[in-house]
């Protein structure tokens, strides 16, 4: 579970990135408390607003931070973004101590952070596979997603005490304090360590990951469950303190969902961990545990009924997510890796100044119970999709056995190429040819012909492949299969 730790360069980076997560979620925290109950008398519209300026960013900035993710040093830009941050956080909380913050000044601040994180989460994404070997990034994906909610897990309570005790400007302090610690992580990191990356100097920006998302289903349905749920189902902050509000709470009762939400994220995480590669089942059956779990949050009749629903909601959650980023990490060409994963980050946290609002205004409308509903109902839907996509690739189907069963036909798929077996880029891009690569996860026929012409003898060339044949190859076990 925990192979990745044997690397120095990850063990620095896991715990400086903890830290600092515990910052920002107590500066999460603390700004959704601040626009909700110190700059509107309890605007759920206000709140999701400020949510959607906050992660607007990544959306409208795609083309741009994804291609400086891949063409320049990830750790330098990370030395900036996360610079950028800290100063930011000390500019609220000097507006928050010296009361002269607005919710216009809010919403200007929540524009500047989305901006500097639009820049910062590929490169941090991006960054973890290069600090470990291909065959083990998708445990560190998953340890840097167990990483995230153990922050989660502390950050939410701490600052809602915080925002009690101490007021709610001191919060944003404490998480600029918190950012030295990510910057030491940086410089500790031994950069001769850091695994080669190739570069693709002849791709474009945008359209090139565009093109080549678009040359992969399974990508593509991956992008699209990720956003149904990431739109109206991952709103959190509204819903957690809404729900706060109607169950008669105050700061800490909001800092204390988040934390227990952050009990089944955890969970969720390290199992992920265990996994010795992403697959699209898990993904396609997190988002059903995630809507049905939402479902049933939002018919809880108390606070703690409420609070124990939130572990089911947060362990399918980071089920769902962290095996949606191992998978696109792990299968994806890693000279194209930035431009796709900032495209995967955009649909994450882009998909937020869509769902937001929406969200915001249902509560406001019919109460947080409704808006809660309505992700839930998106989580259904994004499981529609998955198997809907199954059924079409011819994966899932009816036992020739047995009526009314069903199997998942693992030699269907084409099989899946081993990760980093070579690092080969296409010589050229062009509009009409898909771009492919060693780690891209899909035999093709020509690809299939040159193996099968080296296995077998020049005698026996001109002999036709069989299925069995095909389905077998070096990477042998029909389990292998992409998922």
């Amino acid at each position: 579970m925990f192979r990745s730790f044997g690397v120095f360069n990850y063990r620095v980076w896991f715990f400086g990135a903890m830290i600092s997560n515990v910052g920002g979620w107590m500066q999460s925290t603390a700004q959704d408390w601040v626009v909700l109950t110190e700059l509107t008398r309890h605007d759920a519209t206000a709140m999701g607003a400020t949510m959607a300026l906050q992660f607007g960013p990544p959306l409208v900035l795609v083309g741009l931070t994804g291609r400086v993710a891949d063409r320049f040093d990830r750790r330098r830009i990370l030395f900036v973004t996360q610079s950028t941050l800290m100063l930011l956080a000390l500019c609220v909380a000097t507006l928050l101590l010296t009361n002269v913050m607005t919710l216009p000044l809010m919403l200007v601040f929540a524009a500047c952070f989305g901006i500097a994180n639009a820049f910062d989460a590929p490169a941090r994404q991006t960054f973890v596979s290069d600090m470990v070997s291909m065959e083990n990034a998708s445990n560190a994906v998953a340890l840097n997603s167990a990483s995230f909610n153990m922050a989660r897990l502390i950050g939410p309570a701490v600052g809602g005490l915080a925002i009690v005790g101490l007021g709610s400007g001191w919060v944003f302090v404490a998480n600029a304090a918190t950012f030295l610690a990510m910057i030491v992580a940086l410089l500790l990191i031994r950069t001769r360590e850091l695994v080669p990356r190739p570069r693709h100097h002849r791709a474009g920006g945008l359209m090139v990951g565009l093109r080549y998302v678009r040359s992969r289903p399974d990508l593509t349905v991956v992008f699209v469950m990720v956003f149904l749920i990431g739109a109206f189902g991952m709103n959190f902050p509204i819903f957690a303190s809404t729900m706060a509000l109607e169950f008669h709470r105050q700061a800490d009762g909001y800092g204390v969902l988040s934390s227990v939400l952050a009990i089944g994220s955890l969970t969720g995480a390290l199992l992920a961990a265990r996994r010795d590669r992403a697959r699209v089942r898990v993904l396609m059956l997190a988002a059903g545990g995630f809507g049905a779990a939402s479902l049933v949050s939002a018919q809880m009749p108390s606070y703690l009924w409420y609070a124990i629903t939130l572990v089911f909601v947060g362990f399918s959650t980071v089920t769902m997510l962290t095996t949606a980023n191992g998978y696109v990490q792990t299968t994806t060409d890693p000279a194209l890796r930035g431009r796709v994963l900032a495209l995967y980050m955009a649909v994450v946290m882009g998909a937020t100044p869509i769902g937001a609002p929406i969200a915001g205004w249902v509560a406001d409308t019919f109460g947080p119970r409704a808006a809660i509903s309505v992700g839930g109902v998106a989580g259904l839907l994004s499981f529609a999709i998955g198997a809907g996509w199954m059924l079409y690739s011819g994966r899932l189907h009816r036992r020739e056995d047995a009526r009314f069963l069903l199997t998942l036909d693992e030699t269907r798929p084409v099989t899946v190429v081993e990760a980093m077996d070579r690092a080969v880029t296409p010589p050229a891009v062009s509009p009409t040819t898909p771009i492919t690569s060693a780690t891209t996860p899909i035999r093709t026929e020509l690809a299939t012909a040159e193996k099968g012409d080296a296995e077998m003898g020049d005698a026996e060339k001109g002999r036709p492949e069989s299925g069995a044949d095909r389905g077998a190859g070096d990477h042998g076990d029909p389990k292998d299969d992409r998922e």
